[in-house]
């Protein structure tokens, strides 16, 4: 086994494919449906808010697909992305276990989201887009699109959940700079935010409402704009995989094959980046690594919502999956993960949670920000609060190797860096963050307006 620290690839290891886990799944996928009618929607419905590349990416089933050039040229700005043992944090837990991350951190904005934003930005473009609407809820994935907008020319607007454009105003700022417009959501822009602000005028927004926006103004712009999402969606989940395939090669470098994969999960991209490449080798290879999703007890879609029909929106504009969800009119509490605070979980990383292929846990901020401190200290790099969720899972998972006194190969992805998140930090070093658990009667209250598609022949 080499005593290496960083296990790092050379351009020419670039993935030239992105994997779709749609091909070897053994959940057959459930159909997507129009808000309106509760029937499959068709390629012309989801041609208002996508280009036609991207749809067709969506519903694909090869097993892979290839990366366009272009794409691939702008990826190596910050990949192939490290993955490095933290050995400095094994010896200060004393633990038998060998931890690795991936650093997906280095990207120009500091996160994995150009992973899937810069193709979009790609197909956009291709399909002669000239504007494209957005949400964003920590800041990271309008940040990464608005970097993939200005590489190919597309104005952007973003519509920021309230609460964190309030917390994260360097995040603002960074998009800006870019050249996207960002505004504060709910907003005065749309009928939807009108509606809520008329309601309540100090309503701090949530993802859900902030997508609402962003699809209305895409879908009343008669063809002018497109709209993009950074997580959930099949393409976005497939776009992400460049991270597990490089991992794979990293961890034929370093010896060893992990015993469990861990990321944190919001709408589910990163888990599924780093995940899906290893639940392939599980499925196909005969290979038994535990694949754990990490989500706050603040937003715990998965460990207490439902599987359901639901909307991908608020407003209801959005088209009907089935996920595992909290209901379209859950509400967050004002946790500095804003990257998790999603009412719902990618479809198909729902599917293949129900049908035992993934775990999940839930875990409480303070601990949360514990753990991130620890590895700022002893790995130097400071966290996503996001990203500190897949950590304390890590820590714990070794500590339990420690106490069972097992070697266990641990590796998780470290999905962003926390610079802009120092107001977080503060608090929590201050003792000012307290802990929330999402309570189980607010879920059997929300889950009462979930979509009636019974009668459709769905279950």
């Amino acid at each position: 086994m080499s005593e290496q620290t960083g296990f790092t690839l050379n351009e020419t290891d670039l993935p030239k494919q992105w994997y779709n886990v749609l091909a070897d799944s053994p959940v057959p996928p459930q159909p997507v449906l129009h808000p309106g009618t509760k029937e499959p929607v068709t390629p012309e419905f989801l041609s208002v808010l996508f280009p036609m590349e991207l749809i067709l990416q969506e519903i694909s089933t090869d097993r892979f697909i290839d990366i366009p050039q272009e794409v691939s040229d702008i990826y190596k700005l910050y990949r192939p992305t490290p993955l490095i043992r933290a050995r400095r944090l094994e010896k200060v837990l004393g633990t038998p276990a060998h931890i690795y991350y991936k650093n997906e951190s280095v990207s120009p904005v500091g996160s994995h989201k150009p992973n899937t934003a810069i193709p979009q930005a790609f197909y956009n473009k291709a399909a002669g887009t000239k504007a494209i609407t957005t949400e964003t809820g920590a800041g990271q994935w309008g940040t990464a699109l608005a970097m993939a907008c200005n590489f190919f020319e597309m104005d952007l607007e973003v519509y920021m959940v309230k609460i964190s454009y309030q917390q994260k105003p360097y995040r603002r700022i960074f998009m800006e700079t870019y050249g996207a417009q960002v505004f504060a959501s709910p907003t005065d822009r749309t009928d939807f935010g009108r509606s809520l602000l008329a309601k309540d005028p100090e309503n701090g927004g949530s993802l859900g409402i902030a997508i609402s926006e962003a699809v209305e103004v895409a879908a009343k712009s008669g063809g002018t704009k497109k709209y993009s999402l950074g997580s959930v969606l099949n393409h976005v989940l497939m776009h992400q995989t460049v991270i597990g395939e490089e991992a794979l090669k990293q961890m034929d470098l370093a010896g060893e094959y992990p015993d469990v994969v861990i990321g944190c999960v919001g709408g589910g991209s990163n888990f599924a980046g780093i995940a899906y490449p290893f639940l392939r080798q599980n499925l196909k290879d005969g290979q038994r690594t535990r694949l754990l999703a990490v989500e706050p007890t603040a937003t715990p879609s998965l460990t207490k919502g439902v599987y359901a029909f639901d909307y991908g929106d608020t407003a209801m504009m959005a088209p009907i999956v089935k996920m595992h969800t909290l209901g379209h009119t859950f509400m967050p509490a004002g946790i500095h993960a804003g990257g998790l605070r999603y009412h719902g979980m990618a479809p198909s990383l729902s599917a293949l949670y129900d049908a035992g292929y993934i775990e999940a846990v839930a875990i409480p901020q303070v601990g949360t920000f514990e753990a991130a401190v620890m590895f700022t200290k002893a790995e130097g790099i400071l966290p996503a609060p996001e990203s500190a969720h897949a950590i304390r899972v890590a820590i714990d998972e070794a500590l339990d190797a420690k106490v069972k006194g097992e070697k266990r190969v641990i590796l998780f992805n470290l999905s962003g860096h926390g610079h802009f998140d120092m107001m977080s930090y503060q608090q929590y070093l201050s003792g000012m963050l307290v802990d929330y658990a999402y309570p189980s009667a607010a879920v059997a209250e929300a889950i009462q307006t979930l979509p009636q598609v019974e009668m459709a022949g769905l279950v």
